[in-house]
């Protein structure tokens, strides 16, 4: 399984401490700025409702799931392929077209993570956090 939940961060510690790349919502207003939304004073890692891939799991997500999440924005502002161990930020847009491509595309373990955006339909996007 390449997505994990978990009911509380001392669960997530046990399983893997913090090894983890964090699919995370973003709580920012719409019309936020583009600097505030990827600060890193704004962003609070380890959120029980975010969606972990495990750093084993990090090869295998990026071959199935690589050319999905192309184009997120990270911190200086550019875009780009996943960034692993950076912050990649994805517009409600985005979000919506990566839900799409899963739906169309199906990859392994598609359905927890398409279940997942649909949970963040209502939020301003979301956060691949890398290590």
């Amino acid at each position: 399984m390449l997505f994990h939940t978990f009911a509380s961060q001392d669960e997530r510690r046990k399983f893997g401490g913090s090894a983890f790349m964090e699919l995370q919502k973003c709580r920012q207003k719409p019309g936020t700025k583009l600097e505030k939304i990827l600060s890193i004073e704004t962003i609070a890692h380890w959120k029980n409702d975010s969606l972990y891939v495990y750093i084993d799991d990090m090869e295998g997500f990026y071959a199935l799931y690589g050319k999905i999440f192309r184009d997120g924005c990270y911190q200086n502002s550019e875009r780009g392929m996943v960034d692993c161990y950076g912050v990649n930020y994805y517009t409600p847009e985005q979000t919506a077209r990566i839900a799409r491509a899963l739906a169309e595309e199906k990859p392994a373990d598609f359905q927890v993570l398409l279940d997942w955006l649909k949970t963040a339909e209502n939020d301003n996007g979301i956060y691949l956090l890398g290590l």
